[in-house]
């Protein structure tokens, strides 16, 4: 079973190797292919009625007698494939990411990630993807994405979600099999709501180091004697507030 996420707004458009086959004229196949028997052969191709994209032949046993792969040395292998389950994990108060990302400072990156990080970069409009493990009534702080919209499924567990714009709020619960999305500068929270943990899998739409700000962050980084005015307190009040250790 894959998750896939694509880099499209729009419907996507997809040409399978037999789709392409079957659009090209059977003399330029011929010449193209070179096989023996030449037109004559390439005519004893028939379409399938099924899309053969999701559907194997029922005799799939006669017809591959031998299916090898080799492995493919590591310097090409990781530009197209990353470990994640295996790799570092970033704990927060509420939970734990683990991200195949690019970063601009590659220390503390072994050299595979390094090829899989830099890959990343090299190509337009690409993704990082992330799994997110909420703990049981833990919370992922409102927090919002300057350069990424944020896309989401639901592996397990069931949380409650908070979207916060000027002038427009809302929330929703999600479960087992759901999808979120999270426009590129909408602020959002989930929390986790059931006894077992929540746990998403996550795509955004950037090949670049992901940027990212929290309430926390931009609260504390706003003066004091801002917030007092922003919101009818005493300047003092918001000493109250805890500072994270850097």
């Amino acid at each position: 079973v894959f998750l896939l996420f694509f880099t499209t707004h729009e419907e996507l458009q997809t040409l399978d190797v037999d789709d392409a086959f079957f659009s090209t004229p059977e003399d330029i196949a011929a010449r193209a292919l070179k096989p023996q028997g030449g037109v004559n052969f390439i005519r004893t191709f028939k379409k399938q009625v099924e899309d053969q994209a999701v559907n194997l032949p029922p005799n799939l046993d006669e017809l591959v007698q031998n299916a090898t792969y080799v492995q493919s040395p590591d310097n090409l292998v990781w530009q197209y494939f990353y470990d994640l389950k295996g790799s570092a994990e970033y704990p927060f108060p509420g939970g734990i990411f683990q991200w195949a990302r690019y970063r601009r400072n590659g220390t503390g990156l072994n050299e595979t990630e390094k090829i899989f990080s830099e890959s990343l970069n090299k190509h337009e409009n690409t993704l990082t993807l992330a799994t997110l493990r909420i703990f049981s009534n833990g919370l992922g702080q409102p927090h919002f994405h300057f350069n990424a919209n944020e896309m989401g499924y639901v592996i397990s567990g069931c949380g409650q979600v908070g979207v916060i714009l000027s002038g427009v709020s809302a929330g929703f619960n999600i479960g087992i099999g759901d999808v979120i999305f999270f426009p590129v500068g909408t602020q959002h929270y989930i929390k986790s709501v059931c006894d077992e943990d929540l746990l998403l899998i996550l795509a955004y739409s950037t090949g670049n180091q992901l940027e990212t700000l929290r309430m926390k962050d931009y609260f504390h980084g706003t003066a004091d004697h801002i917030l007092a005015q922003l919101f009818f307190k005493k300047q003092a009040e918001f000493q109250k507030f805890p500072k994270a250790a850097k």
